[in-house]
């Protein structure tokens, strides 16, 4: 299959939003472009925890991005895979733990 849903020539017309909705579109930009600026962590840590969050919501054009941008500012494949572990054992948690709402219910029936 040649062709997929998502396709990445899709990422470079990202930019193009604003044309639907000027206001709301520049407003996200400048507030991603904030949010992307050297702080309290570098963009360095911000590109990587961006491609940990962009596994975890698995968007194929934010794991384009974050896997290119990561690599440009030196981030090695090993921590690329060990950022990605660290969020699918989070979503994972996240997951499980909501196993406790499930027992309380449970619990709360048969009780």
């Amino acid at each position: 299959m040649s062709k997929t849903y998502y396709d990445p020539s899709d990422l470079r017309k990202f930019g193009k939003i604003t044309e639907w909705g000027e206001e709301l579109g520049n407003k996200f930009f400048e507030y991603y472009g904030k949010v992307f600026e050297e702080g309290a962590l570098s963009a360095r840590e911000k590109s990587l925890i961006a491609l940990a969050v962009a596994h975890t919501e698995q968007c194929p054009y934010c794991i384009d991005a974050y896997t290119k941008d990561g690599l440009q500012r030196g981030v090695t494949k090993e921590e690329m895979m060990e950022a990605i572990h660290v969020g699918a054992a989070i979503k994972s948690g996240a997951t499980l733990v909501h196993g406790v709402q499930m027992m309380n219910k449970v619990n709360k029936l048969d009780g």
